[in-house]
C-alpha cells in the first residue's frame, strides 16, 4: 500500500482525536470530524501557500483548493474566533499558526505502532508525522520472527510488553495495524494499557469504551469514492 496513500489519513484525521485545550473550550461534542477534518487540509494548503511567499489568502481561494465553499470555510473558522478581515482575506502565517494551535500540533505526542507488517513499516519510517508533533517511539508485534528486529532506532517488542511499556512511556496514540481477526484483541490490550486514541487500519468496526477515541483509516471507502468521482465526471 503507498504511503501516499496512507499518510494523509493520519494528518488529517488523528487531530479530530486529539484536539487540544482550545478545542474543549468550544465544546468539543459540537465540532464534527468533517470540519475537524477540514481544517486539517486547510492548514496543509496555508502551508504550501507560505512556502511560496503569499501572505494573503481570501475564503474564496481557500474554499477552492478545499473543494468547498467560501461559506463553508467561514462557517468552520468561525467556531474558534474571528480571522481575517473584509476585503483583506487572512494573513497566512496567523491563519496557519492558530489552525497548528487549534489541531493541538504545538505539542508532541507519543506515538507506539501495532503491527510491524508493511503499513506498520511505511507509518514509522515516514518522516512527515515527527514534523507534526507525532513522535513514534515503539513498534509491537505478536509474530516471534519480527521481534527483536530494528527499525532504525526503534526495536519490535512483543505485544504482551504493551501494558508495562505504556505505564512508563505514557503513549497518546495507539496505531493499530494488524490483520482483521486479531484487531479485536489488540484493541482490548491497547484500551487495559490505559492508552486514550487509537487509530485502526483494519477494515473492522471497533467498540471502545466512551474515554477513548478510535478511528478507522477505511481504504476501500476511499478509493470507492474516487471510483465514484471518476465514473460519474462529465464527458
Amino acid at each position: 500500500m503507498p504511503l501516499q496513500l496512507i499518510a494523509p489519513f493520519l494528518a488529517a484525521k488523528n487531530p479530530a482525536a486529539l484536539v487540544c485545550e482550545l478545542l474543549h473550550k468550544h465544546d468539543l461534542k459540537r465540532i464534527a470530524e468533517s470540519t475537524v477534518r477540514r481544517l486539517s487540509l486547510y492548514l496543509s494548503f496555508l502551508e504550501g501557500i507560505e512556502r511560496q511567499g503569499l501572505n494573503t489568502i481570501s475564503s474564496d481561494e481557500l474554499a477552492r483548493l478545499g473543494g468547498t465553499t467560501s461559506a463553508q470555510v467561514r462557517k468552520d473558522l468561525s467556531l474558534f474566533g474571528s480571522f481575517g478581515k473584509r476585503g483583506l482575506g487572512y494573513s497566512v502565517p496567523e491563519l496557519s499558526e492558530k489552525l497548528r494551535e487549534i489541531l493541538g500540533l504545538g505539542k508532541q505526542w507519543r506515538v507506539c505502532i501495532i503491527g510491524a507488517g508493511k503499513i506498520g513499516a511505511a507509518l514509522a519510517r515516514y518522516r512527515g508525522f515527527a514534523e507534526r508533533g507525532f513522535i513514534v517511539t515503539a513498534v509491537y508485534d505478536i509474530d516471534e520472527a519480527k521481534i527483536g528486529k530494528r527499525w532504525e532506532a526503534l526495536t519490535v517488542r512483543p505485544v504482551s510488553e504493551l501494558e508495562k511499556d505504556a505505564a512508563k512511556q505514557d503513549f497518546d496514540i495507539a496505531v493499530v495495524a494488524t490483520p482483521a481477526e486479531s484487531t479485536p484483541g489488540v484493541v482490548k490490550q491497547v484500551v487495559r494499557a490505559g492508552i486514550k486514541a487509537i487509530l485502526n487500519f483494519a477494515p473492522i468496526q471497533l467498540s471502545v469504551p466512551a474515554a477513548v477515541t478510535a478511528r478507522t483509516v477505511n481504504m476501500a471507502v476511499e478509493l470507492e469514492g474516487l471510483s465514484f468521482a471518476l465514473s460519474n465526471r462529465g464527458a
